[in-house]
């Protein structure tokens, strides 16, 4: 009864459970094996998927400060969220310090530094409602939020930043996709 058929330990000392092996689809992207390079070729830069899952903060907060880090290099973004005194700012301060260590010891990049953000998102995590009591039987209905944060770290300098969309340019790419159209059933 306390012990497992052919074993010498009890059952109630082995952790049997799935929560120890879960990894999202995020995480798995770490152990894509791309195919050997050929001589020629240039060195295909490390890539490094990193998140953290069901934080106590609303996905709306942290998306401000997501964005704000996105392709930045790696320096830059953590001197960035050192001086952010939102709760956010300190949780993704942590999940890029545990990336960067990451990618130093499992990815073979040489220098911690030499890492950009490529990716930068956030997602909705479990909500739960809870009742909130107010006076003369009355109750609220609140949220208890919770949100996930991603981040991909590539190894190199951060691209050079896009040059800003006119109006007009929007309407040249506008006209044009107009002109572009093909009509269906016609001659």
């Amino acid at each position: 009864r306390w012990l497992a058929s052919g074993s010498l330990f009890p059952l109630s000392c082995i952790h049997t459970s799935t929560s120890l092996q879960k990894f999202g689809k995020w995480e798995k992207k770490n152990w894509i094996v791309y195919p050997p390079q050929l001589p020629g070729e240039p060195r295909r830069p490390a890539e490094i998927y990193h998140c953290r899952r069901e934080i106590k903060y609303s996905k709306d907060k942290m998306w401000y400060l997501a964005k704000l880090i996105k392709g930045m290099s790696i320096d830059q973004a953590l001197a960035q969220l050192e001086f952010n005194d939102k709760k956010g700012a300190k949780v993704i301060k942590e999940v890029l310090l545990e990336a960067q260590e990451m990618a130093v010891r499992n990815h073979n990049v040489e220098f911690k530094s030499n890492l950009h953000i490529a990716e930068s998102m956030t997602g909705r995590g479990r909500y739960m409602k809870r009742i909130r009591y107010h006076g003369k039987g009355m109750f609220g209905i609140m949220k208890i939020v919770r949100c996930h944060y991603f981040v991909k770290l590539v190894e190199g300098p951060p691209p050079p930043p896009e040059p800003p969309r006119t109006g007009f340019d929007q309407a040249k790419e506008y006209v044009q996709q107009l002109r572009s159209r093909t009509l269906v059933n016609t001659l």
